[in-house]
This record gives C-alpha cells, structure tokens and sequence, in this order.
C-alpha cells in the first residue's frame, strides 16, 4: 500500500476525527482575528506627542470658551447701565438714556475694530501701537503664546486664545470706558455729540492710555499694574465724564442761587437697584475672566476677592450716608457697592480677602463724601459715576502698591507697601494714574471743546425742560402716564419732589 504523505490533506481526513477537523479551521480563524484586532488596537494608540498635542488643544478649547463667558458676561453689564442710569435719571429722559447706553456699544465695536485695538496692541513704541492691526488685520498665530508667537499683537502673547476672543474680550471693557461717559451728562446733552464723542473716546484715547499699560508701553515697562482695568477702563471713563460734565454745565435747576444743590430725584429707583445687581453680576466677567485662561485657582480667587470688596463697599456706603445724611440712601447703597467693585479691579489678582475688604470700606466711605466735593464743584453728575468710576479707580490703582502680595495668589505678581514691598510700588502706580489722568483730560477738553464750538453740546433750554425724549426722540417711555410737574404741586410735596419740580 502506497504511504500517504502527512502534508496531503488525505491524510489529516483518515487520521483525524471529524470534530479535530472542524477545530482545525476555527483555530486559525480564531488567530488571524486575533492578530487583526491587535493591529487594529495598536495604531490608534496615539505617540506622547500627539497626547500633549491633544492636551494643548483642549487647553486652547477650555481657554477660549472662559474667555468667551467672560466677555459674555462684561457685555450684559450693558444692560445694568441701561438700568442704573434710566432709573436714576428723571422720567422725561429715559429714552434718551436707554438710547445712549444701548447704541453706545454698537459705535465702540465699530470704532475698536476700525482703529482702537490697533493702536491699543499692536506693536509700536512706549507710546502707541504703530504696526497697523486695524480692522483686525495684520499678522497673527494666535493662540500660539511666548516665543512661538509670530504676529503683530505680540503684547496679547501672553494668553492661548485665538485673535477674535482676543479682540471680543478688549472690545467689552473699551465699550464700558464710554458708557461711563453716558451717566454724567446725562439729562442735557445732545445724542449726536455724544456719539461722536464716544467714537472720538473709544477709537484714539482710550487706545492710547491703554496701550501704555496693557499694551507694553512705557508704564507696562516701568512695572505699572491694573489687572482689570482700575485706571485703563474706570478711570479713564470717570475723567472722560468729568471733563463732559464740567463743559456742559449743570442741569436747570440743579443748583440754587447760593449755590447749594437741588435733590432731582431719580424716577425709578427700581430699575436702578436691578441694573446694579447686574453689574454686580457682570464684574465676575470683568475681573476673573481677565486671567484669559481657565486657571481655577486664580478665577475662585479673584471671584472671592471681588465680591468682598463689593459687599464691603455696600455696607460702609449705608453706615456712612446713615450717619452723615441722616437716613440709608440707596443711591448711595448702590454706587458704594460699585465703589467697591471699581476699587478692587485693579488689584483682585493680587491682594487676600481681608486687603480687599479693607479696599471696600475705604470705598464705601469714599463715594459719599466724593459726591458732595463734586456738589461742592457745581460738576453735576446726575448718577454719580465721576465718583464712582474716577475716585475709585484712582483709589484701587493705588491700592495696588499698598496691599499687593507678590506671587503669593498670582505668579508674578507685584509686591505692595504693606507686603514688605517699599514705596516704589506705590510711586509707579501714582505716576501712571496721574499721566493717564493729564492725557485723558486733555484729549477729552479738546473733543468736547471741538463738538461745542462746531455743533454744540447742549440741547436748548426748552428742551431740556420738556425732556429730551421728546425734544430727542420724539416719543416717551411712559406713554400715558402721569408726568413729572411743576406749579402749585410743590405745596404738597415734599422737599426733595419740590426740589426735582423747580428743575422743570
């Protein structure tokens, strides 16, 4: 009998069993699955580098959207300004109110990306942005950082975000610079020139003192800080307004013969206790979102920090009016907890919870008396943001160089007089919020000057009486409710409504 070789399949069938059969191609299916799905799992399993690849791009995912809130949340504090000032204004010229606060932002977007951001941080030299960026154009690798940037912003190459969350985040604060203007001159200017004045403000002078600070321009080099805008954002709004108030005059009526001031009262004290609430609201935006990163730690912190200043400007603005007015004011209620949110912008990075307590209640007590030096002045602010934006941005760019505790809550942090610091801190910090001051006056003299030589600032006598709604815009905002008056109701009013009447 011929032998049949073992390689021939004829004799695997005589010499195994049907079922050994059967096993045979089921174990090679088995290891050729096998070593499929092991190469299907070993080239998806990404290299190191492409984890932290992975990693840098949900950090710049993560930074961005905070950044983004943040910005969100800046931008609906126009409505608290809407709120605020309507409400603190009289009834015959909310409308007019409502309109500037609401239109105000839409020129600022217009006039920072035309202009403003390209002067505030492109770059240039101690002085101004002079590399061009304007309609945000220009070169830029955004949201690449440090030296691996490769643009004409180098002064944002600090932060991992891409160039339009960038842009977003600076347009909000320069929109809130002008809306400060709003509230001081209010109730007797025209709406033309104040349009043109906030472009005038947003598209070259706030570029310019910004770019000094935030720009690494010449007070960024000498170790000026303001974290959130103190001095870049309120303080430059406050001397803006205060040179606005002073170059319109007072409102009719404001003043008596003598010289002491009229109470006009605000007509909805509602809105405007709403409109501070969302500024409260907002401020956790403004200062925390500022980190432009998602940094927990440093977001809690200055959260902490913010809201103390606030709660402690409010309560020693109430004990403070109680004493020296005679009864809680909620005017003063509300600016004394903006007081303390303006304060401790510049130095919420920096500082404890104790210091920013300290910054609030120095705040509170501040906006009281500061009102009444400006009464003093006949500079009639009918909401009090000169006192509330330009004092207490002065006071907390200060109180940089008092309580700042180096890296102690944020790297690279300055270091303040009370920290061990020195003086040095201090001085820098005075030196920037006086030139900054100086240049804003003047820049804001010559705009005001220049629209009331050529148009004329001031709407007429008339008009102003009868409300700027009407003279304005034609049209009221309670339609077919009962109207302020003037005459024999004074008889049975009190002092203060009388007060408000004379001015009609």
């Amino acid at each position: 009998m011929k032998a049949i070789p073992w390689r021939s399949l004829e004799w695997y069938a005589r010499k195994l069993s049907p079922s050994a059969q059967a096993c045979i191609p089921i174990a090679l299916l088995i290891v050729l699955i096998w070593g499929y799905a092991a190469i299907a799992i070993s080239e998806p399993v990404p290299k190191l580098k492409d984890v932290a690849e992975m990693a840098k791009e949900l950090k710049v995912g993560m930074d961005t959207m905070w950044v983004m809130v943040a910005a969100f949340l800046v931008f609906f504090m126009n409505a608290g300004f809407c709120m605020l000032e309507a409400g603190m204004c009289r009834q015959k010229n909310a409308v007019n109110v409502l309109a500037k606060n609401l239109i105000v932002f839409a020129l600022s977007t217009i006039a920072f990306w035309a202009i403003g951001f390209g002067l505030m941080f492109s770059n240039g030299n101690g002085f101004i942005g002079v590399s061009g960026g304007f309609f945000l154009t220009g070169a830029d690798n955004s949201p690449a950082t440090g030296d691996d940037y490769q643009g004409i912003f180098s002064a944002l190459n600090w932060t991992g975000v891409p160039l339009g969350a960038k842009f977003f985040f600076q347009l909000v604060f320069a929109g809130t610079a002008a809306t400060i203007v709003s509230g001081a001159v209010a109730e007797r200017i025209k709406f033309v020139d104040f349009l043109v004045f906030s472009l005038l403000l947003v598209g070259i002078s706030y570029p310019i003192t910004g770019h000094w600070i935030w720009g690494g321009g010449w007070l960024a080099k000498m170790g000026f800080w303001d974290f959130a805008g103190s001095t870049v954002v309120h303080a430059v709004g406050g001397w803006a307004a205060l040179m606005g108030a002073a170059i319109l005059g007072p409102r009719i009526g404001k003043y008596r013969a003598d010289g002491t001031p009229n109470a006009l009262p605000a007509h909805n004290m509602s809105i405007a206790t709403l409109g501070c609430l969302i500024l409260w609201l907002g401020w956790f935006g403004f200062n925390p979102g500022s980190t432009m990163a998602a940094d927990p730690n440093a977001i809690a912190h200055i959260a902490l920090t913010t809201n103390t200043a606030a709660a402690f400007g409010c309560i020693a603005a109430t004990i403070t009016a109680w004493t020296v007015l005679g009864k809680p004011d909620l005017s003063m209620v509300i600016n004394g907890l903006l007081a303390g949110l303006v304060a401790v912008t510049a130095p919420c990075a920096y500082i404890n919870a104790v210091s920013a307590a300290v910054i609030g209640i120095v705040s509170g007590v501040a906006i009281v008396f500061a009102v009444g030096f400006f009464d003093r002045l006949k500079i009639d602010d009918p909401v009090g943001a000169i006192s509330v934006h330009l004092v207490n941005g002065f006071w907390g760019t200060l109180a940089v160089g008092l309580f700042a505790a180096g890296d102690q809550f944020y790297k690279g942090g300055p270091v303040g007089l009370f920290y061990g610091g020195g003086i040095n801190q201090l001085w820098i910090q005075f030196l920037g919020s006086i030139t900054v001051g100086g240049f804003t006056v003047a820049a804001s003299a010559i705009f005001w000057f220049i629209l009331k030589s050529t148009m004329g600032i001031r709407v007429t006598k008339e008009e102003e009486i009868l409300g700027l709604d009407i003279g304005e815009h034609g049209m009221e905002a309670y339609a077919g409710f009962v109207k302020e008056s003037t005459g024999t109701i004074g008889d049975v009013m009190p002092s203060s409504s009388m007060a408000s009447s004379s001015g009609e």
